[in-house]
């Protein structure tokens, strides 16, 4: 049996990591660019992901709260 709030919590984690991953992806690619253009796209990458750490979990956790009775 699939316990739906298990399921939520792993997409909320999930989102997460996935945030922290392409934050260090993004750190990578701007600490190995030498031009200005792959700079900027390390800059997009790293900016993007931290906007995704902080906004998609909790709009999720928004999207599924319980309502009020």
């Amino acid at each position: 049996m699939s316990d739906p709030a298990r399921n939520r919590w792993l997409a909320i984690v999930g989102s997460r990591i996935a945030g922290a991953i392409g934050g260090a992806f993004g750190v990578v690619l701007l600490g190995r660019a030498e031009t200005l253009g792959p700079k900027l796209l390390g800059v997009a990458i790293v900016l993007s992901a931290l906007a995704m750490i902080a906004i998609v979990p909790r709009s999720l956790a928004r999207r599924w709260r319980t309502p009020p009775e």
